[in-house]
């Protein structure tokens, strides 16, 4: 039975296991905002430092609202800080002498011209983790070259690995680097927080590029590059590691994704699209050989499925114990009974909208899980709060030259 739909309101009285962990970011865009969002989802407490004209993903804007500062901004503060002027600057070190975790993602050099170098905050707090997130790291021949996400997705090997054969190299229609980098971070977070704890290091810097957590999504490339000589080239929505993998058109017009990663579920493939023959084949006996023959494989299993609506496939398959299922876009996900039963969507309550659906809080964990606590802020919303808890108020910042 399908669970009834429920909107969720923020409670800004439920704490999470990062209840007491103040987390100040000065980041911008994706990266910084994905990592801090996991660090708030699970309590802590988030301070968003935002220029007077707030975090550029505000801008990011579908029919007029900005629906990833909706979600990226929930479970945050913000308090508006003009860094240019002494007196903005000298507050936010106030800020970072409470905190136990800065993030920036300012060009690597910048943050030492605004005289916050790592050697600096340390000082001023021995025990803040400074999460520094770059396009290609703080040390290198690309360090201080621009570094979005888009470029990352290209230079990392990904973009040259996706798409077809005959055509250009894909990047991906999202921010996949910035949102891997931000995931990463977060883990990286929680482990220097472990260290602190457990009294193996106090403060420390965690150099967090975004081209190497996408780099390593590639798995072993390097080594079957050294090992083979050869060049992975786009296999579409093949495989050229195992076979058969692909997507399949439906007689309905709708697609499904099939995986014949084990040599049993690959044999029981082929009796399913009434072709145990090419199981005796050596052109399919092996994966290695199904591989190298691709095409035909997918040649000989293309026909079962135009055969076929969506709906049947996936029974027929899933009957017969193959790995299979539909290849779904936003609106099939949002009427999809696994989604609603695990509430992997859900409604949050939106001073505008009434309610918007947002990715719910992940991981799930038993003991200790998240809660939706603030929704995301105005600009500045907290910056009196803010500041009042380092003694000072937004008098104390005027007057700067």
């Amino acid at each position: 039975m399908t669970k009834e739909k429920k909107t969720v309101r923020f409670d800004a009285g439920q704490k999470g296991l990062l209840h007491g962990i103040r987390v100040i970011d000065l980041s911008r865009v994706v990266a910084g905002n994905m990592l801090s969002l996991q660090l708030g989802d699970f309590g802590a407490d988030v301070v968003k430092v935002e220029p007077p004209q707030g975090d550029a993903l505000r801008e990011w804007r579908d029919n007029g609202h900005s629906l990833h500062w909706k979600t990226y901004g929930r479970n945050k503060r913000s308090i508006a800080l003009n860094l240019r002027q002494p007196k903005a600057l000298e507050a936010l070190k106030k800020l970072l002498e409470t905190a136990d975790v800065f993030i920036e993602n300012f060009r690597p050099g910048t943050l030492e011209e605004m005289g916050l170098s790592p050697e600096t905050l340390l000082a001023l707090n021995p025990r803040l983790i400074i999460v520094r997130i770059s396009g290609f790291g703080q040390t290198g021949p690309y360090a201080r070259l621009p570094g979005f996400g888009t470029l990352v997705e290209a230079m990392s090997g990904f973009a040259s690995r996706t798409g077809f054969p005959d055509r250009e190299p894909v990047l991906p229609p999202l921010a996949l680097a910035d949102m891997i980098s931000g995931l990463t971070g977060a883990n990286a977070v929680m482990m220097a927080l472990f260290a602190r704890e457990r009294g193996d290091a106090a403060g420390q810097v965690i150099d967090l590029s975004l081209l190497e957590p996408i780099f390593a999504s590639l798995g072993p490339e390097a080594s079957i590059y050294k090992v083979t000589g050869k060049v992975k080239q786009r296999s579409g929505s093949g495989s050229n590691t195992v076979s058969p993998r692909n997507v399949y058109l439906c007689g309905d017009g709708k697609y499904v994704a099939l995986s014949g990663s084990t040599q049993v579920i690959a044999m029981r493939i082929f009796d399913i699209v009434g072709r145990p023959d090419m199981k005796d084949d050596p052109r399919f006996s092996t994966n290695v050989e199904r591989v190298r023959h691709r095409e035909l494989v997918d040649a000989a299993l293309a026909p079962w499925f135009a055969a076929r609506t969506r709906d049947e496939a996936l029974a027929g398959m899933r009957a017969a114990g193959a790995t299979v299922g539909p290849v779904y876009d936003i609106a099939d996900i949002s009427i999809d009974r696994h989604f609603a039963e695990r509430e992997i969507v859900v409604d949050v309550e939106d001073v505008d909208l009434g309610s918007i659906p947002q990715h719910n809080i992940f991981p799930r964990l038993s003991q200790t899980p998240g809660a939706f606590r603030h929704p995301a802020p105005e600009v500045g919303q907290q910056t009196a709060a803010i500041l009042a808890e380092i003694g000072l108020t937004p008098a104390d910042l005027e007057g700067d030259a």
